[in-house]
């Protein structure tokens, strides 16, 4: 058997060099578009030096915070479908405890991102090393044990040869439709340098297939029953429509059936939103027009959807039947559902063959038809530009002006605080996968971060980043790693001066304003927070506009040209959309001196009432 001798940590970097994924064509592309790293004396020595002999095959890439170079892997592979990843590498200590806030944003969103961390000395001779964790119960423990929980597949490599079983594992779960997520291997530093004789085969190129899981038939005949008897059907698109890149056929069988299709976070942009069945966003931050018809509708097909809170209203919102369309079995237990397991493009086309001619009544596609013309009507109102001029403008018309100045193929990108509930339901999108959004984990500082992962993925199409002041103020260094890599990016800076959107939500739980704006915190000086001076630091052009109209113009430039760009606009923290939504299940405290509180507790029961009847 021939053989090479190599390092650990060279037998790693090659093997994934021969790693290729299928594509949605047909054609394979390699598996991983390169590594994220921050070297220290964890990894310099054994990874470092294996990385630099592959620089050419695998490229690596030097962020500024092990937690936003991970958000920009994630960011990567969820906007190539997770057909595409990354990895990220730290030294053992600090640098692999920043790993675990955006390995728990991967496992929740279910995205792939191969994490590399140091580890502790396997032979344990200059036991406890400089940052080791040292657990007085349990000699086995390092830091990256945090990671178990939020990883889908966790191993450490004590062992050169313990790559030939945990590699194919690892990347086993990194294509897995329905167990997909983050995947650690902690690399034993001494173990990184080790040498052994691989099997040259192991070494082969190989080439992944993203399995399609067929429809059961008997599980298939029973959603079919279902669906053919309702009436006033609905579906709602998840990211597996997305990932299973299903958007064609949902848009061609809801148009043929006339069943409306309301999106999910993680679906929005699966239909662009002139498609004559899309009724918008679903749920919490959802349209009327999808939130009228999910509560009236007999039947709900769940395609690719986890049904989070904020979809299902905390299960409050859907009181038909439930049809469930997933690859994760987890998934279809959730609302009682009548499951089918299947993946969405070969579900949605089987019930399409079997339902053959089935189409719902004129009344029906006349009642959507006239629900999406009051929500567009709603939804201009509140993103046309101010008429009043000497108020601070609100975060939808924000979204609005940079909408109209975007190009139909710009790509929405945000994650947390006020802006995912306003883009979910204002944001017009014009182009499939022109949105997004990572509300699974609702990470502040992931935005800055995904800029650079999303233009690394589709570098044809403008992205627009969208920021409030808190998250840029919580994770910004990554805007320097933009410049520095020449990434394309324009980032709309929202400054309300604190914590925005949860002020409005203790506000709206009868709490008192506290600890969330600037204003309502201790401080002995009330922060001035120059974020163009601060962006422009750091090598973005920055600027300022003072005026949603100067806004529109000044984004529709930045759009259009290469380079990052940071604008900075004053907004007011108070305002959000009223139209649209439905309850959401946030306890209120039952007992308080407040009345305030007290009137809202009575609210909160009103609403449990309505979810439970």
């Amino acid at each position: 058997m021939a053989t090479l001798r190599l390092t650990m940590a060279q037998a790693l970097v090659r093997w994934m060099t021969a790693q290729r994924i299928e594509q949605f064509d047909g054609g394979a592309e390699p598996a991983f578009a390169g590594v994220w790293a921050i070297f220290g004396h964890g990894n310099v020595a054994g990874l470092g030096e294996a990385l630099y002999g592959a620089k050419d095959a695998l490229p690596t890439f030097r962020g500024h915070n092990e937690q936003g170079m991970t958000h920009s892997a994630i960011a990567y592979a969820k906007q190539k479908q997770r057909r595409r990843m990354m990895a990220v590498t730290t030294s053992i200590g600090p640098g692999a405890a920043n790993l675990v806030t955006a390995a728990a944003l991967g496992h929740v969103n279910r995205l792939p991102v191969l994490l590399l961390p140091g580890d502790v000395f396997a032979n344990r001779r200059p036991d406890p090393v400089l940052q080791q964790v040292e657990s007085f119960a349990d000699g086995l423990v390092s830091v990256n044990d945090c990671l178990r929980p939020v990883s889908r597949y966790f191993d450490r490599i004590g062992r050169p040869e313990q790559l030939l079983q945990a590699l194919p594992k690892a990347m086993s779960v990194l294509t897995d439709p329905g167990e997909c997520g983050p995947v650690t291997l902690a690399l034993c530093q001494d173990v990184q340098a080790e040498a052994w004789d691989f099997p040259a085969s192991f070494f082969d190129e190989r080439v992944w297939h993203i399995r399609r899981i067929e429809p059961d038939a008997d599980e298939l005949a029973r959603a079919v029953e279902k669906l053919s008897a309702a009436k006033r059907p609905l579906i709602i698109a998840g990211g597996g429509v997305r990932y299973a890149g299903a958007s064609r056929d949902l848009s061609d069988f809801a148009e043929k059936t006339g069943v409306p299709v309301a999106l999910t976070q993680a679906g929005k942009s699966a239909l662009v939103d002139g498609a004559e069945m899309n009724v918008g966003s679903l749920g919490v931050t959802g349209s009327s027009a999808a939130n009228d018809l999910a509560q009236k509708a007999d039947l709900v097909l769940a395609l690719g959807s986890r049904l989070q809170d904020f979809t299902t209203g905390s299960n409050g919102l859907i009181k038909g039947q439930v049809v469930s369309i997933n690859v994760q079995p987890h998934d279809l237990a959730k609302h009682n559902a009548t499951p089918l397991m299947a993946d969405a493009k070969k579900a949605i086309r089987a019930i399409a063959q079997a339902m053959g001619g089935y189409a719902t009544a004129d009344a029906y596609r006349k009642e959507i038809a006239a629900l999406k013309a009051e929500w567009t009507k709603a939804r201009d109102a509140v993103t046309k530009a101010p008429a009043d001029t000497n108020t601070l403008p609100s975060d939808s018309q924000v979204i609005g002006a940079v909408n109209r100045a975007a190009t139909p193929e710009t790509i929405a990108i945000g994650a947390a605080g006020s802006m995912p509930g306003e883009l979910h339901k204002l944001w017009h999108v014009d182009t499939v996968d022109g949105y997004h959004m990572e509300y699974g984990f609702s990470c502040m500082g992931y935005e800055v971060a995904a800029g650079i992962g999303v233009d690394m993925a589709a570098p044809e199409r403008p992205n627009v980043v969208f920021a409030g002041d808190g998250s840029y103020l919580m994770l910004n260094a990554e805007l320097a790693t933009a410049v520095m890599m020449g990434t394309n990016m324009t980032l709309i800076l929202t400054d309300n001066r604190g914590f925005g959107c949860i002020n409005r939500l203790q506000a709206a739980t009868g709490g008192a304003a506290f600890n969330n704006l600037f204003s309502d915190s201790v401080h002995e000086t009330l922060p001035e927070i120059d974020f163009v001076a601060h962006a422009a630091a750091m090598g973005a052009r920055a600027a300022k506009a003072e005026s949603i109209a100067e806004l529109e113009q000044m984004a529709g430039e930045a759009i259009r040209r290469k380079g990052v760009d940071v604008i900075v606009i004053d907004t007011d923290p108070g305002p959000s959309t009223e139209a649209g939504g439905t309850w959401w299940d946030v306890a209120v405290p039952e007992v308080s001196d407040r009345k305030e509180v007290t009137a809202a507790f009575q609210n909160y029961l009103k609403g449990k009432a309505g979810r439970d009847s």
